[in-house]
């Protein structure tokens, strides 16, 4: 079995994957099995009271999760695939643990790297986050990652974040786009 299928296995079987992205190296899980991302925000030593970015492949695939508006629509025409990563109002058939249950919003990426475009062909959305411990610099590279992780991450596609900062995150769910996060793209 090739790294590639062990990965899309891993996911499905609900374990974390390293990946690389456009931005930095990421943990991924299966955003709709609430025990993956437990495993997720534990091994990152995260508080659960700050949503994970849900990644897919594209508009259409993030419209199935959340409410895309006219300036949704307009930041990911120019910025998709790409560092962005845009808060939403999720929709009622989404998870309720997916995304910002408090606030009823999910925080949607596509990213430009062409293994985890592929990933997400085979997996579907991906919760995703850089990998890092809480409040630390984020890896950029898949020995990096292994080296904070080890064996706690089930796999580690290899590739490297080619842009080495983690995404702009803006909250398009306030008048006015909100920059919750600057990152490599100006919204």
């Amino acid at each position: 079995m090739t790294d590639f299928a062990a990965a899309v296995a891993a996911i499905k079987e609900g374990q974390l994957v390293g990946v690389p992205t456009d931005t930095v190296y990421g943990i991924a899980a299966d955003p709709f099995r609430p025990d993956a991302l437990e495993r997720l925000y534990e091994l990152k030593g995260r508080a659960d009271t700050k949503p994970i970015a849900i990644l897919v492949t594209t508009a259409e695939q993030g419209a199935e999760l959340a409410a895309f508006n006219d300036r949704a629509h307009d930041l990911a025409g120019k910025h998709w695939p790409g560092g962005l990563t845009l808060v939403l109002a999720k929709l009622d058939t989404t998870p309720e643990w997916m995304g910002d249950p408090a606030a009823r919003t999910v925080g949607l990426r596509c990213p430009d790297h062409e293994v985890t475009q592929a990933l997400l062909e085979a997996t579907g959305p991906l919760a995703a986050t850089s990998a890092n411990l809480a409040g630390q610099p984020s890896a950029v590279t898949a020995d990096e990652a292994r080296d904070i992780f080890g064996d706690a991450v089930s796999l580690y596609l290899e590739g490297e974040g080619a842009g080495g900062r983690p995404s702009t995150v803006v909250d398009l769910t306030r008048p006015g786009p909100h920059v919750l996060r600057p990152g490599p793209v100006e919204a």
